[in-house]
């Protein structure tokens, strides 16, 4: 069966093709279309006109890519970015009634409960009770589980861009005090829930999402190129030494370093902020690196628990996409954004 995913996310709208054989999604074809959306809207702003024009055309193309490859109509889904623009449901009736896709938005407790089950089925059982960690451009997702889904999800607004707009809007290396502000905002926003990780004290950690990718290789974690099965982690002590380093940095010279690209670099400061704080408040010293994320945790949700559980996401009124709670697991959840 060849499935294809797409998500819309702060700067890109991406494709992941995909054949499933044995419950398992094995990667066909990938691409993305750069939309940078982050950069023409405040968070929790409307999205203007253009971008909304510009995201029907990305849609489109990559609608149209996935039939190429002989793929159903793409599992659309967009996330923070959108799910916060106060004129959300005129962006998802006009990707729709202009390109057939049926893009939703997913709250953020079900992108960390999808990221979750993805981050599981990489590591496996053997890795115990679970606390997994995504830096996305608008939230951050934190959650922790000894099952196949987790017991506990928190969605925070800590996304790297958002942040960096609030606290870090110049593209100079940033003065002591605004610094001092953002790493406040971010222990405030992480207490509840850092203590809850910690409290449960899990067998291991996980990051995922290209912030945390591009924070590893930063960090000593092997290229891309070595391909997805080379083992990769963060270590704490690492990332406090990234981190400092960033801060010494202007946006420009920050993407000469090591994984840092350079759409990428204004926010790899806060991202690094959020990343170190998540790993020392919830005490996890070392984390695994997982490749699969929120797009790969969609595949497998619809493979093992049937297309009927994406029909209930995708809902007719785009004013109210949300899960099914018939048909949905229920999460105990500390706190949602968006």
């Amino acid at each position: 069966m060849r499935m294809s995913v797409m998500d819309v996310g702060s700067r890109t709208v991406r494709l992941v093709i995909a054949d499933v054989v044995g419950g398992v999604p094995l990667p066909v074809h990938t691409a993305k279309w750069k939309l940078r959306l982050a950069d023409h809207l405040d968070p929790g702003g409307p999205v203007p006109k253009q971008c909304v024009s510009q995201l029907v055309e990305a849609v489109r193309a990559a609608a149209a890519l996935a039939r190429q490859y002989g793929a159903a109509e793409p599992l659309a889904f967009a996330t923070a970015i959108v799910r916060a623009a106060p004129n959300r449901a005129e962006v998802l009736r006009a990707v729709r009634a202009r390109t057939g896709v049926a893009l939703c938005t997913l709250p953020g407790e079900v992108e960390g409960e999808l990221t979750f089950l993805a981050a599981r089925r990489w590591m496996g059982w053997r890795s115990g009770s679970l606390a997994v960690f995504d830096i996305g451009g608008g939230s951050l997702e934190v959650a922790f589980g000894r099952g196949r889904l987790p017991d506990f999800v928190a969605s925070l607004p800590l996304g790297a861009n958002r942040l960096t707009q609030q606290f870090l809007p110049g593209d100079a290396a940033p003065a002591a005090a605004e610094l001092k502000a953002l790493r406040r905002e971010v222990r405030h926003q992480l207490r509840d829930a850092a203590a809850r990780v910690r409290w449960e004290g899990p067998h291991t950690a996980v990051v995922t999402s290209r912030t945390f990718q591009q924070l590893g290789r930063l960090c000593g974690a092997a290229p891309g190129r070595g391909g997805p099965f080379v083992e990769r982690a963060l270590h704490l002590s690492d990332l406090r030494t990234a981190r400092d380093r960033l801060a010494a940095l202007s946006a420009a010279d920050r993407a000469d370093l090591p994984g840092i690209s350079a759409p990428r670099a204004a926010q790899s400061l806060a991202g690094a902020v959020v990343g170190h704080t998540v790993m020392k408040l919830t005490g996890c010293e070392t984390a695994s690196i997982c490749p699969w994320g929120i797009r790969e945790g969609v595949l497998l949700r619809h493979v093992e628990d049937g297309p009927e559980w994406w029909a209930d996401v995708v809902q007719d009124e785009p004013d109210v996409v949300t899960p099914n709670p018939a048909t949905s697991r229920p999460l105990r959840v500390a706190a949602t954004v968006g």
